[in-house]
């Protein structure tokens, strides 16, 4: 089967044998993998993900066909569908460091860039009959991410009003999660035309801040001077401060990414304590909170938005193109 490895921060795929199951195990013919920024992050040894071996295989994302089970094996069978999961140790229950071990294409474990993976029986989830493979394929990162964030830590309610950063891959999947809730949508990019797309999408009001530097008073007018009731902060650094000038009192701010790196040390403590701010970090999501995000969308018929497909030969390719940031939505690979 063909696989890909990283070596010296490039992708080489390698020809290996189709891994056997243990007892607990099954085997997946990969269908389709999403990419997602960590994706490119590894490969490309940046920061945190910089790797201290050569070899590993990467992506974290990915959905395909069960093909082979082992005996001991209870909740799956050959012929159903299913994805990977982003942190297959957290099955439930509270976060913990050691649940959080393990997620495969990083530097814990390796991803899913394979024509054939093993896993063991509890790190897939079972996928809806309606989504294609391509689409459940960019569920376990971004959409959990977004879930999470916006569903899993929040008291919305409807009509309460949610602010989303960006219009990337987990921006995009808050958005939809946003108005799912009865949310009034507000979405900000530094592009009209992603603008327009989040618009027809169902978002309620769109800012550009690179054209109006004084976007945070335009959220505010939106509000009526009072600040929205949920933040999807994905930027992080002193970007927090921004937020915090959005944010209503007593509202929260769920601290989904750092695009922008590490705090710098300048937030202002004391805009989130006078102002009662409620700031909720989100660290992706356990396969419980997966199987409600699942069960949402298919009551929904909820599709997530994919911006362009790769073939597998393509991959390098498809991981440059999630580096440059021109996409709006996911970027999925044809297996």
């Amino acid at each position: 089967m063909k696989v890909y490895q990283i070596h010296k921060n490039s992708l080489l795929m390698t020809e290996q044998e189709v891994p056997e199951c243990g007892s607990n195990q099954i085997l997946v013919k990969m269908k389709a993998l999403a990419l997602n920024h960590r994706d490119h992050l590894v490969v490309n040894g940046i920061t945190r993900w910089k790797l201290k071996e050569d070899g590993r295989v990467p992506v974290a994302d990915g959905a395909g066909e069960v093909v082979a089970i082992g005996k001991d094996v209870t909740e799956l069978a050959v012929g159903d569908r299913v994805s990977s999961l982003i942190v297959p140790n957290w099955q439930d229950g509270e976060m913990t460091p050691a649940k959080l071990q393990g997620s495969p294409g990083g530097p814990g474990a390796d991803g899913v860039a394979a024509e054939y993976v093993r896993f063991n029986e509890t790190a897939v989830i079972k996928i809806p009959d309606y989504l294609s493979y391509q689409e459940a394929a960019t569920l376990p990162c971004a959409a959990l991410t977004a879930w999470n964030g916006v569903v899993e830590k929040s008291d919305l309610k409807p009509g309460n009003t949610v602010l989303i950063l960006g219009t990337g891959g987990v921006s995009l999947f808050a958005m939809q999660f946003a108005l799912m809730m009865g949310s009034e949508v507000i979405v900000t990019s530094s592009n009209d035309r992603k603008l327009m797309e989040v618009k027809r999408l169902g978002a309620h009001h769109t800012v550009n801040y690179a054209a109006n530097p004084d976007w945070v008073d335009q959220v505010l007018q939106i509000t009526n001077g009072l600040g929205v009731d949920h933040i999807a902060e994905v930027v992080g650094g002193s970007h927090l401060n921004t937020s915090l000038q959005c944010i209503r009192p007593g509202g929260t701010i769920a601290q989904i990414g750092a695009i922008q790196g590490v705090c710098d040390g300048n937030v202002d403590t004391a805009e989130i304590m006078y102002n009662a701010v409620n700031i909720k970090g989100v660290e992706v999501g356990s396969k419980a909170m997966h199987a409600r995000m699942l069960r949402a969308m298919e009551v929904r018929q909820t599709k997530p938005v994919i911006d362009k497909v790769f073939e597998f030969s393509d991959l390098a390719e498809a991981i440059e193109y999630q580096g440059s940031g021109n996409h709006f939505g996911k970027i999925a690979v044809n297996l």
